[in-house]
């Protein structure tokens, strides 16, 4: 009996062993997480809207800056017809022939807090006839100062300013958020591929261990100690235990396809999930956690971003109810046939227009969309107000969740010693004929369901951590806020 119990713990470290060995690469959760973050599909997503986020910031800050401009026409060359009005009233045709060069080089710079714009420009303009007496002439304008500045309108510049900050900031927070659920992603296909492994190697151990009971029965019934039932049960057992194996078998492989999928890997390469031995044990408060995902999380800049973007909507419709532009240029002017003589002397080149529109009679049109945009953006109130309920709600139920987890791992644990501990027993009190069959069995029901359980709260665990991650854009393992060089991240720089 000695020898049979010995023969079967022998045969149940060689089949681990064995497991061991044929894995190609042994992998850890900290490695697959560091994989997916470089490597997986979703990690390249988060970086293109990160991007895209970033040069829309650049693009907007780019728009208060001066801007240098230089257009010009060469050349442009006309041979044509055109009508032209006589003194008497009566039409006729011409025929134009000239060649017309023209360029112009301009510094402008938007008036952020009054809405309008400020440029400087010189130009110099070239003209030669080929027909009449084919005369050439110059037209210089040395120096020209325009404004152009709506009155009464809604202020643009003013507005971006104010909300286009705060969508960046909510386009980081989104890709720090990403980055930590692109690791929840990672944690799930882990840990199903963990599980994987261990329901074959439990499935291999289950069948090695049936089939060397199974033999033992059948001494057993030779002697006449056991039922010809408890014989067949063991014969059944073999067999259920075989196609569980190849059941289990399959899936891992589903798994480990799914996973080296999501980390970029090589299709052939066979992966060894390592079960984690180190949690992080934190206690968490509710309020403390609301308290960094409304300062972190991208929702709170969300709520801020549309409250603005409903406000500008009722600006830009208050402002379009009546429109007034101005437009006011000075500067100096000159005209010659040589070049030296368009730049001296010049005259003064002035322009002012003040352009109105304002409506008298449009039956209520303008004021009706006014109350459309204050109507929506009471909508909009109210459902922030809502989603904002539903985001406190939402993290009392997960910090909750992650408190008692470790409480339920530390079951999970506890059982899974307990549970192994019995069915080796258990083993052992079969081969000497203290118990039946259905004991056996139900040892190793418990004993597979507990490491089952054990794997499915680890993985819980490591969900809700980071999920509260994801959602505070905070370390609690470094008690420091989640961060990172957009910048150098966006250039692409290691």
């Amino acid at each position: 009996m000695k020898r049979i119990v010995c023969g079967v713990i022998a045969l149940f470290m060689a089949l681990r062993v064995a497991a061991d060995d044929g894995a190609r690469r042994a992998i850890t959760l900290t490695e697959a997480v560091a994989l997916a973050r470089t490597q997986s599909v979703d990690a390249a997503v988060a970086l293109n809207e990160l991007k895209k986020s970033y040069w829309e910031y650049r693009t907007f800050r780019a728009d208060l800056l001066p801007e240098v401009n230089f257009s010009s026409t060469l050349p442009s060359y006309t041979k044509n017809y055109n009508s032209y009005q006589k003194s008497d009233g009566s039409y006729t045709f011409l025929r134009n022939n000239f060649l017309d060069m023209e360029g112009t080089l301009s510094v402008g710079q938007n008036i952020w807090f009054t809405g309008g714009r400020l440029s400087l420009s010189t130009s110099l303009d070239y003209m030669k006839q080929f027909g009449g007496d084919r005369e050439h002439r110059f037209m210089s304008v040395p120096l020209a100062l325009t404004l152009e500045q709506p009155i009464f309108g809604v202020n643009n510049f003013k507005w971006n300013r104010r909300i286009e900050p705060v969508r960046y900031a909510e386009a980081k927070a989104r890709f720090l958020s990403a980055t930590e659920e692109v690791t929840m992603l990672t944690i799930d296909h882990f840990f199903n591929l963990l599980l994987a492994k261990e329901r074959l190697l439990t499935a291999e151990q289950n069948l090695s261990n049936a089939e060397r009971l199974y033999e033992v029965a059948k001494a057993k019934r030779q002697m006449g100690q056991i039922s010809e039932n408890d014989l067949l049960q063991m014969e059944q057992n073999v067999l259920e235990t075989r196609a569980e194996r190849t059941e289990n078998a399959s899936m891992l492989k589903s798994k480990m396809f799914t996973l080296r999928s999501f980390l970029g890997l090589d299709t052939d390469e066979e992966l060894d999930p390592v079960l984690p031995d180190h949690l992080p044990e934190i206690s968490l408060v509710y309020d403390d956690v609301l308290d960094k995902a409304l300062t972190n999380n991208a929702f709170a800049k969300t709520i801020r971003r549309r409250q603005l973007e409903a406000d500008y909507e009722v600006a830009k419709a208050r402002g379009n109810r009546r429109q007034i532009m101005l437009f006011a240029r000075v500067g100096m002017t000159g005209t010659d046939r040589d070049l030296r003589g368009a730049y001296n002397p010049v005259k003064p080149d002035q322009v002012f227009q003040l352009g109105l529109n304002i409506p008298i009679l449009d039956w209520g049109k303008r004021k009706g969309k006014v109350r459309v945009a204050e109507s929506n953006r009471e909508v909009v109130r109210s459902r922030l107000r809502q989603e904002e309920q539903n985001f406190r709600q939402n993290i009392f139920i997960l910090v909750e969740h992650f408190n008692n987890q470790q409480q339920q791992l530390q079951l999970a644990e506890q059982a899974d010693r307990i549970a192994r501990r019995r069915y080796e027993t258990n083993v052992q009190a079969f081969i000497i004929g203290k118990i039946s069959t259905l004991d056996l069995n139900d040892s190793e029901t418990r004993k597979d369901a507990a490491r089952q359980r054990l794997i499915n709260e680890m993985f819980s665990y490591w969900y809700y951590y980071y999920q509260i991650r994801s959602l505070t854009l905070w370390d609690y393992a470094r008690n420091a806020a989640l961060d990172a060089d957009f910048e150098r991240i966006v250039r692409g720089q290691k």
